[in-house]
């Protein structure tokens, strides 16, 4: 695998998350429900995925479960929307092409003193975007960056086609960044794209590739495809790869790493990566079980959960790993601040 990404010269600030939190729908559809109308079981679904129910969101839109997430990491902190400086809003599903789902979160909260974008990276979003706001901090342009992982896959879901529909939910992370000048905070990143991946997972009408018509609608061309064992076999590769990439070329050990923090796809997938890094089982945050697969939320859900239950302590080193459409994918390593 090709490292060229690693920065070895030690910036003047890190960046490091000071804040987490998540929303998630209060509505659940667990495994039964798809066994009444397709041809599939709970046991079939939680042998190949580890998928046991998901949330869904009735009524809103991915703005809204941003906003829930983005409103509890803020209330964590002690702070006011107007304290924030920057939004980055990490999603597969904006509210509309444009304006950018950052745009319609900054006017729900009400922040008054910062600008934003979004980032489209499928599942990966969120490591992508954690990248970025790394470097707007590190460059010392910015001290104080929202950023969320929010996704309503629902509103993209053919829930007649049982390879895809059963794999997703809703929900959404953030996390508050800001300027560090110890040894905590973002240490290393890895990330990597191939487009050539795309052909197995995409969505394909709606975009300036086919705009939508009858046609691509009676077609059902606006739903999640996916080649599930194409893609199971590259997730199982790069997750696993990077991550432990990340941890070598650091210098740690399986004992150095507190958690690893994967992408939430599939219970196979994760378990490769864990076992390729060397860890214990009790090592590894897992919460698929509950919600499911929401994109560009599952990394930081899960931090708010396992920090919100008391198990992250300052100084832990986690490792963030996430594979998505593009393809796109890679890991983060982040020694916990606070």
């Amino acid at each position: 695998m090709n490292t060229t990404t690693r920065t070895d010269s030690e910036p003047q600030y890190r960046a490091a998350i000071t804040a987490v939190g998540h929303w998630v729908p209060d509505d659940v559809l667990d495994n039964k429900y798809f066994a009444s109308y397709l041809d599939t079981t709970d046991e079939w679904i939680m042998t190949r995925t580890g998928i046991r129910e998901r949330r869904i969101l009735r009524n809103g839109a991915t703005s809204d479960l941003a906003v829930g997430a983005a409103r509890v990491a803020l209330e964590r902190r002690g702070w006011t929307p107007d304290d924030l400086e920057l939004i980055i809003c990490c999603t597969v599903t904006p509210d509309m092409f444009f304006p950018a789902t950052a745009c319609v979160v900054q006017n729900k909260l009400g922040a008054k003193n910062c600008w934003g974008f979004d980032i489209n990276a499928a599942c990966s979003a969120f490591l992508f975007g954690l990248e970025t706001a790394r470097r707007f901090i590190e460059s010392g342009a910015y001290q104080r960056i929202l950023l969320i992982g929010a996704d309503k896959m629902s509103s993209i879901l053919d829930y007649n086609d049982r390879n895809t529909c059963v794999l997703f939910g809703d929900g959404a992370g953030a996390v508050i960044l800001e300027r560090s000048t110890d040894e905590n905070g973002i240490r290393d990143s890895y990330l990597k794209i191939d487009g050539s991946g795309g052909a197995h997972l995409h969505m394909k009408a709606g975009g300036s590739l086919n705009p939508a018509t009858v046609e691509t609608v009676e077609k059902r061309m606006h739903y999640v495809y996916q080649e599930g064992k194409q893609v199971f076999k590259s997730a199982v590769v790069e997750m696993a790869e990077s991550s432990a990439l990340v941890m070598e070329r650091n210098g740690l050990t399986a004992d150095d790493v507190a958690f690893l923090v994967p992408h939430q796809a599939n219970l196979r997938i994760i378990d490769a990566t864990r076992q390729r890094m060397g860890l214990p089982e009790e090592k590894v945050m897992i919460n698929i079980q509950k919600y499911g697969n929401t994109t560009a939320g599952t990394i930081p859900i899960c931090l708010s959960e396992w920090w919100a239950a008391g198990k992250l302590k300052k100084g832990d080193n986690l490792i963030l790993s996430s594979f998505g459409a593009g393809y796109t994918w890679g890991a983060i390593l982040v020694r916990w601040a606070f």
